[in-house]
């Protein structure tokens, strides 16, 4: 079984690559919670679901998040009464976040509602939450304190970057299924998301980090920097102003303490020796994924690899 450790859009990418290649029950994600909010009374979870509507098919591929050609009439409605409009909800998707908060008040654990809507999608790999705790993770800024999602969608990453935040992640507790998951993987993958705030939560988690330490399998990281570039997103802005080098060899700096092998892309080679002096594997190869075949070739180098 593979597991991987994954945030939204970019680790979606990979995750497709694994999807094609592997049977369904031998690929678990153990996504980002870390993102949740709630809008309109709703619980929103942006990773868990772009990972969802990935793994089943439906995912938009023209902006990586939400579903393929929905609509957003009652996003528009709400607007027009005098509502936030700035985080895109579309009417599918609306209804599973409607169905999702209605679970949770009826007392349903996060992992409960989210393997149940796993079934509803007829999605047939493990998807599981980091822990069942609401972990919304805040970021102090020049403007003050954000949400995360206010960060990246409200005021479009603009706002500059002093500190972050995990809130309430010293009381959560992993998930039930993510200890078992890790301690009995073949592999564990994390994927090349934004290391503070996808990834970042995840191990933030108390016991964690002490499980991929325990694991007896290869755990193992893709690098989300390329040539001094985030593949993805704002990363090296965030890196940049939290006043890391911006590139693999800061990531790796950061992963070092569990990790065994770094997955580094072909473009930046000379940073081999350096990430190897952290006494890791340096595997090197193109990480970058531009179409399906691409996601899928990487998963297939990777799957060779291990």
């Amino acid at each position: 079984m593979i597991v991987m450790l994954a945030g939204g859009v970019g680790a979606s990418k990979l995750i497709l690559g694994f999807s094609r290649l592997l049977p369904p029950d031998q690929l678990t994600v153990i996504g980002n919670t870390g993102d949740d909010m709630e809008f309109f009374g709703l619980r929103i979870c942006p990773d868990l679901d772009t990972v969802l509507y990935t793994l089943c098919g439906k995912v938009n591929p023209e902006t990586g998040w939400g579903i393929r050609a929905d609509s957003f009439r009652c996003l528009k409605a709400l607007q027009e009464l005098g509502g936030e409009g700035w985080f895109q909800l579309g009417d599918r998707d609306l209804a599973t976040h409607i169905w999702r908060t209605s679970l949770l008040k009826q007392g349903h654990s996060l992992t409960q509602v989210t393997d149940l809507l796993c079934q509803a999608f007829k999605v047939n790999s493990k998807l599981l939450p980091m822990t069942d705790s609401f972990v919304p993770t805040y970021l102090m800024t020049d403007q003050g304190e954000l949400h995360l999602q206010e960060y990246l969608v409200r005021e479009g990453c603009r706002p500059v970057l002093k500190a972050l935040r995990y809130s309430n992640i010293e009381q959560a507790q992993p998930a039930p299924g993510v200890a078992d998951a890790i301690l009995k993987a073949e592999a564990v993958l994390l994927c090349p998301s934004n290391p503070l705030i996808s990834i970042g939560p995840i191990l933030a988690v108390p016991g964690i980090k002490e499980l991929l330490v325990q694991t007896q399998a290869p755990v193992v990281a893709v690098t989300p920097i390329v040539n001094q570039r985030a593949l993805k997103g704002p990363t090296a802005k965030m890196l940049s102003e939290l006043d890391y080098t911006v590139s693999s060899t800061a990531i790796a700096e950061m992963y070092k303490d569990f990790l065994d092998v770094f997955v580094l892309d072909e473009r930046d080679g000379e940073l081999q020796q350096e990430i190897e002096a952290f006494d890791l594997k340096v595997v090197t190869t193109n990480t970058v994924m531009t179409n399906t075949e691409g996601k899928i070739d990487l998963a297939r180098r990777l799957l060779e690899m291990l």
